[in-house]
């Protein structure tokens, strides 16, 4: 058997999640749209406290990069084959993070903060759609310094494939071209998601100087349309989107790029070596939607934990769509205890 030991990395934004079913008024207040995830603002801070005296919350771990990493170890049911690093505080959440993602069998390697809180976000839920808010606190001080130690560079060595949400763009650019460079040199896999639209509109610079080490960028449809928007490119069709995306230059040569993107319950796009193909999602009744928070993230982990195995492209968006369709049936980024995925 092939060692799997160590060979998908992580690297965000470590966040809990405290999510809520809310109401429509509770948005408007807080200015607030469905499906669309942003940094709180100062008027944003007064509605953790609102939410969880307001509305029936729960604490979940987060993070969008911190998720998918988890699905995939989930999917691939092979302890350890998983790393994650960012950055958490000395507090009793971030020690929940760090017993919820070690139960879940990856190797987390945090940075801890002595004086910042474990990062948050709150995820407001009405009709099934969700709404993210990320208060961000200790995750937005990880330091490159961190990652270059021995230990934890170790990790990026053993891996072979790199994921890494656009949100952490916010965080250490830094960081992420150390790690978009040694991929590059050592013919890995690096992969990054669009991961929501103010990643393309105000850190358009970071995203572009990453976007040439991507071997596959993954998105949604808003996403890749913001994207092509910030571009100038005149077109709001998904699959021509994808398609340029797959077509941006690269740094290396070794892998060419591969654009997948998700359309909620429409099929998923994907583009690469100048042809687009769609795959259908598997549906799901209405009734059995409990929120779409951390669907993407799942779809994510799914399709890289058969990339890792180098299974081709189907399989890949099968397992995607298989992990998205598990997860939304719950609350937030949660699983049962074994995957019965074909």
């Amino acid at each position: 058997m092939a060692d799997f030991n160590g060979i998908l990395l992580g690297m965000g934004n470590p966040l809990l999640d405290i999510s809520a079913v809310v109401e429509q008024e509770f948005l408007d207040k807080y200015d607030i749209q469905l499906n669309n995830a942003i940094l709180a603002e100062e008027k944003h801070l007064p509605m953790y406290d609102e939410m969880a005296s307001k509305f029936k919350v729960e604490f979940i771990a987060g993070g969008a990069t911190q998720n998918s990493i988890k699905v995939a170890q989930w999917m691939l049911q092979i302890p350890g084959s998983t790393s994650y690093i960012g950055c958490i505080g000395k507090d009793k959440f971030g020690e929940e993070m760090k017993k919820n993602s070690t139960a879940a069998g990856v190797n987390v390697h945090y940075y801890e903060d002595e004086a910042t809180p474990t990062g948050t976000c709150a995820v407001c839920v009405l009709g099934g759609e969700r709404s993210l808010v990320a208060n961000l606190s200790a995750a937005n001080c990880y330091k490159v310094d961190h990652l270059k130690k021995p230990d934890n560079w170790a990790l990026v060595e053993k891996a072979k494939y790199y994921y890494i949400a656009g949100f952490f763009l916010t965080v250490s650019p830094e960081s992420i071209q150390l790690v978009a460079e040694h991929a590059a040199a050592n013919n890995k896999y690096f992969t990054m998601n669009l991961s929501a639209p103010f990643i393309c509109e105000f850190f358009r610079e970071p995203q572009e100087k990453a976007l040439p080490y991507m071997d596959f960028v993954f998105g949604n449809e808003t996403e890749a349309r913001t994207f092509a928007k910030v571009h100038g490119w005149e077109t709001e069709n998904v699959e021509e989107i994808a398609l340029k995306i797959s077509q941006w230059p690269k740094a290396s040569g070794t892998h060419k790029r591969t654009t997948v993107i998700t359309q909620g319950h429409d099929p998923v796009v994907i583009a690469q070596d100048g042809k687009v193909k769609l795959f259908p999602v598997i549906l799901l009744p209405k009734e059995k939607l409990v929120d779409t928070n951390g669907a993407g993230d799942a779809f994510v982990g799914g399709f890289l934990s058969q990339l890792v195995q180098e299974k081709p492209i189907e399989d890949c968006v099968k397992a995607g769509c298989y992990a998205a369709n598990v997860i939304i049936q719950r609350s937030g980024c949660t699983y049962p205890e074994k995957p019965d995925f074909k």
